[in-house]
């Protein structure tokens, strides 16, 4: 008789001879093979109920227990680091402070921006510079506000530990990756983990092992800020959540003096010949701003340009030491700035370009650009045409 898909054996009072024959296998086994196939199913149950809760602990509990395990950590910003990868930097050394893992925070490339100086040297961070894999202070890398290391010599060699970030790409780390391209600044992350860690902000009188002082909730503020144009351009519900939380906290003198710093005779320089040799078609402006000395000035450049009545998307480029650095800025939902750039330079050797859609930069060697290696070469009048053509959708 078939009950169920199983057939019953009437000799048997009724037991499935499926179920039977597994007691009788039972009955027959080695003991020791039996005990080991025992001993092995409670390691599977016991194993999978581990990494259930592993996964399921927030991601600052996590991030807190990798670094845990490791005496000391070196968080690697990205070249020429912003506001928001300082104060990602920050936060990460907050937590690792908690479980007493020696931090140092390094970058390649210069601070050179007044912005980013600024944010340095009213935080009073304490930074180090390197130009190759052997300067790293330790084995252990943390990458902040970037997935893939760049910029120094031996970077294609570096396996992170761990990666925080929010911008598109496939670095990760080997113990723990957060990517979060739908956020704004990878700052904000940072925040998110300190609330999951019941950091309490220096305000109040509440005790944790984390606690966020004026200079951290400072930081991380205006690195949201930063990388969101004052949460203007490019936020989500996540960025207002985390600046709510470190309001409190901020301190107003510090926050005025790094967000008006001075600005230098080169930058303004830079911002005015922009403004006056733009080139303008349609709702699209480009800018040829030739040699300079400050490549920091050429996003600004891009910033100004944004705001002329009726343009939508600008690029700026200029060239620097042997290499064309470009600058985009748009608030046209036709134009995906990262991916428009992307595209105007795929065709040149050593060029790279990206970012995200109201945002985007780049860099090519000038000498590939005018035809050394597999290409015919590019003028700087044919580069602008291409870069109209990307913007238009028409490339």
């Amino acid at each position: 008789m078939m009950v169920r898909g199983a057939w019953i054996d009437q000799r048997g009072g009724g037991r499935p001879l499926v179920v039977e024959g597994i007691v009788d296998s039972l009955e027959s086994a080695d003991p020791l093979v039996l005990s080991l196939a025992i001993l092995g199913v409670l390691a599977l149950v016991i194993g999978g109920w581990w990494l259930v809760r592993w996964v399921r602990r927030p991601p600052g509990v996590r991030l807190q227990r990798v670094l845990a395990k490791h005496d000391d950590i070196a968080v690697l910003m990205h070249p020429n680091p912003d506001p928001d990868a300082m104060a990602t930097a920050m936060g990460i050394a907050a937590i690792a402070d908690s479980v007493q893992t020696d931090v140092t925070l390094q970058y390649s490339g210069e601070i050179r921006h007044q912005e980013n100086r600024a944010f340095r040297t009213v935080l009073d961070l304490d930074l180090e510079s390197i130009e190759s894999a052997g300067e790293l202070a330790s084995d252990d890398v943390i990458l902040v506000d970037h997935n893939t290391p760049r910029g120094f010599t031996g970077a294609q060699m570096i396996e992170p530990l761990i990666v925080v970030d929010h911008h598109p790409g496939n670095g990760a780390g080997t113990e723990f990756t957060d990517v979060r391209t739908e956020y704004g600044a990878a700052s904000t992350i940072v925040v998110e983990y300190l609330e999951e860690l019941g950091a309490t902000l220096h305000t109040e009188e509440a005790e944790s092992e984390v606690e966020i002082s004026a200079e951290l909730a400072t930081g991380l503020v205006y690195g949201i800020q930063s990388d969101t144009n004052h949460l203007t351009k490019g936020c989500s519900q996540a960025e207002f959540d985390a600046s709510a939380f470190l309001f409190s906290a901020i301190d107003e003198d510090l926050l005025d003096r790094i967000a008006n710093p001075q600005v230098s005779d080169d930058v303004l320089q830079i911002k005015a010949d922009a403004i006056t040799q733009k080139r303008i078609e349609g709702s699209f402006a480009i800018c040829d701003v030739g040699q300079i000395g400050n490549v920091d000035a050429i996003p600004q450049a891009a910033d100004e340009l944004m705001q002329l009545e009726g343009v939508t998307a600008v690029v700026v480029f200029g060239k620097n030491d042997g290499t064309l650095h470009l600058s985009g800025r748009s608030r046209d939902d036709r134009v995906h700035m990262g991916e428009t750039l992307r595209h105007a330079v795929s065709d040149i050797p050593m060029a790279n370009a990206g970012g995200h859609a109201r945002m985007g930069g780049g860099q090519l060697s000038i000498d590939h650009m005018n035809g050394i290696g597999p290409s015919d070469g590019i003028s700087d009048e044919e580069f602008e045409e291409r870069l109209f053509a990307a913007l238009s959708g028409e490339r």
